[in-house]
């Protein structure tokens, strides 16, 4: 698969969860062992390894040339005396400057806008990615987003897709000149696939495709870049030692979340109509959630999942999905149509033949009045205020629709999140080929395993079975709630936060639940956007705050809101709405349903 192939380099990757321990304290029991948070986030210094001047430098250093030189090929695009100074926070607009009228309007449409005006010939295929790429070189050089760049070989693509269909009338397939960023981990044949290791740096250049990089080769979409994830896959943070940290184009003082946080950040900033990510505990929903975008997690084995780079190959505790991160609902159903429509199983045996059921989608199948349940607070960290004003919106709205809304009764937060545990062995021991110190997130997260060793195979067989007694309990969970809704059923989905925070500032995230506790119970979400970013001077809703904190960790969410809600101006305010088991279309037609009540309001 690869020329000179790390040692973790097998077809899939799975980012463990083993890191997510009980150090997080909060309610709820557990027989590992627990340590307190730090703490607030104003005054947080996470332990660092002393960084020593070694060859591991020299790589990061040849990497990032590597990256300017392609950058350097298109230098009217450069933002030049246009760059914005470090205290310039929102970059949103100024990564537009040196697109024309034309080029601004083609950015700010949809996928499925541009492959109508594509198909019809209202604009072209190398249009569309020029202007893409412009916006890409301003974001890689106000976010630190991107770490492949190949445009030439996209416009050489963009340019015969043109040609085909000027004597052809047809497209090659649905994505017929569509740009779409890859996020690093994932194979892009002839691209190095670093990983956010500086000791896989140019030893794991890919000799094939990912199954997803293959299905959207040949449904049409145009590839031209590859966008950061962190350091081990293993953070809610976009930061790694090969290109240092990725911001978010709305406030540069905030994350752009992780591990897909290159792609949140390109995609939010309108460098790529739609990127691809992966998501093992929030990888895609956090980033989407940070970047005011649409962000889907199917269940496992219903999207193409095959070739991608990480640590802990082989550990099927959890197993991540690959997703969309997207600016419409429908471009996600877009991109799992499309995934469906080439038979991604006869790509990849583990996925399941479920072919896309757009009639589904389409509504056609829903009950007329619907139920949904709101989860308030995960019973550890209370969300913080704005996420709480938009979940009050929302159920206002289901509810003048005339659809049914009741609180979802929180389950086993706490103990989910313990539930896999681990050592950080493999993540120290690839650190350690290169010499590389572990960054801020990384530590963090690895300093709770300092006394753990690797599980033995039975205790592995265990912990499977804690876990599938996890997700029956879930179930019976969630059909208990028929007792307490009108419509005769179970509640049809559940509302809530994808994180107790909005983007959050770099380093700080402790908990989440909120987004992680689905992947324990491999129930498809999807993050939807309210349509507004946070304004402290407009909003005045202090009183939603834990007024006694139940744990360290909600003290450190609370403490962060207390004494610094101004640091969250800017962000986006998102919700996320989680379905049954290998239900995607069921919750796409469930979110219309929310869109469209919120939207009549």
């Amino acid at each position: 698969m690869f020329a000179n192939a790390p040692s973790s380099s097998t077809a899939l990757s799975y980012v463990t969860f083993s890191l997510m321990s009980s150090t997080q304290g909060g309610s709820g029991t557990s027989s590992c062992k627990t340590k307190s948070y730090g703490p607030a986030v104003n005054t947080i210094t996470p332990p660092r390894t002393p960084p020593e001047q070694a060859s591991w430098t020299a790589i990061a250093a040849g990497k990032q040339a590597d990256r300017e030189r392609q950058l350097a090929k298109w230098p009217s695009w450069r933002l030049g005396d246009k760059l914005p100074s470090p205290d310039i926070d929102d970059v949103s607009e100024i990564v537009l400057c040196k697109l024309s009228a034309k080029e601004r309007q083609i950015v700010h449409l949809d996928a499925t806008d541009l492959l109508i005006r594509i198909r019809t010939r209202d604009l072209t295929a190398v249009e569309v990615l020029t202007a893409f790429c412009k916006v890409t070189v301003a974001a890689q050089e106000t976010l630190n987003c991107v770490t492949e760049i190949f445009f030439e070989a996209g416009f050489e693509r963009a340019a015969q897709l043109d040609e085909h269909l000027k004597e052809t009338g047809e497209v090659v397939g649905p994505l017929h000149g569509l740009p779409v960023s890859i996020k690093d981990h994932i194979l892009v044949k002839g691209l190095d696939t670093s990983t956010g290791y500086i000791s896989w740096v140019n030893k794991s250049v890919a000799d094939k495709d990912a199954v997803v990089v293959d299905i959207l080769r040949k449904a049409g979409a145009v590839l031209y870049v590859k966008t950061a994830n962190p350091q081990t896959l293993l953070c809610l943070e976009t930061n790694n030692n090969i290109y240092g940290r990725t911001l978010n184009p709305f406030n540069r003082k905030l994350s752009p979340g992780g591990s897909s946080g290159g792609e949140s950040a390109l995609v939010a900033a309108r460098g790529s109509p739609m990127g691809i990510g992966t998501d093992i505990g929030g990888s895609v929903r956090i980033p989407a959630a940070y970047a005011g975008l649409y962000g889907l997690k199917a269940s496992v084995a219903r999207i193409p999942h095959a070739g991608l780079m990480g640590s802990h190959d082989g550990m099927d505790n959890i197993v991540g999905v690959v997703g969309p991160l997207t600016h419409s609902a429908r471009d996600t159903e877009l991109f799992c149509r499309v995934m469906l429509q080439y038979k991604a199983w006869l790509l990849e045996h583990a996925v399941l033949e479920m072919p896309w059921r757009k009639e589904i989608v389409e509504g056609k199948t829903l009950p007329k009045r619907l139920c949904y349940a709101i989860l308030w607070d995960d019973g550890v960290v209370k969300p913080h205020p704005p996420i709480l004003r938009e979940m009050r919106r929302v159920k206002r709205a289901l509810e003048a629709a005339g659809h049914q809304v009741i609180d979802w009764e929180p389950q086993e937060h706490q103990e989910g999140w313990d539930l896999i545990l681990d050592s950080a062995e493999e993540y120290w021991a690839t650190l350690a080929e290169s010499g590389e110190p572990a960054v801020p997130g990384t530590e963090w997260m690895m300093s709770h395993s300092t006394d753990r060793t690797p599980y033995t195979v039975p205790e592995t067989w265990k912990l499977n079975l804690e876990r599938e007694s996890f997700r029956a309990r879930g179930l019976m969970h969630w059909n208990s709630t028929k007792s307490r809704t009108s419509t005769g059923r179970p509640v049809d989905a559940i509302i809530c936060p994808t994180a107790p925070n909005l983007a959050i500032p770099h380093d700080a995230t402790r908990w989440w639940s909120y987004s992680s506790h689905w992947n324990m119970l491999d129930l498809p979400g999807i993050v939807f956007p309210m349509g507004g970013r946070y304004d402290p001077a407009s909003t005045t809703d202090d009183a939603d705050i834990q007024a006694a904190p139940r744990s360290d960790v909600e003290k450190h969410y609370a403490d962060m809101w207390n004494h610094g809600k101004e640091t969250f101006k800017g962000a986006p305010i998102t919700l996320q709405l989680i379905g049954r088991r290998h239900n995607e279309e069921k919750v796409l037609a469930m979110l219309d349903v929310v869109e469209e009540a919120v939207k009549s309001m």
